[in-house]
């Protein structure tokens, strides 16, 4: 399963550590997926999202 959010489309970041010298290595940011239920077309889902979808959906549920 990849490691994407199939609301927002955010997947996974890559990049460099970078030690006290400077030497880089790559490295991986991943994305926090949640598995969170949902309701889609008025049934619950088990959906894996990441946080900040979640968060945002939240706030439009709440705001009505």
């Amino acid at each position: 399963m990849s490691r994407v959010c199939p609301v927002t489309g955010k997947g996974s970041l890559s990049g460099n550590n970078r030690s006290h010298s400077l030497r880089a290595t790559r490295r991986k940011w991943n994305t926090n997926l949640q598995v969170r239920t949902v309701i889609v077309d008025g049934k619950e889902m088990r959906v894996r999202m990441s946080t900040s979808a979640y968060r945002s959906l939240t706030k439009e549920y709440k705001a009505r």
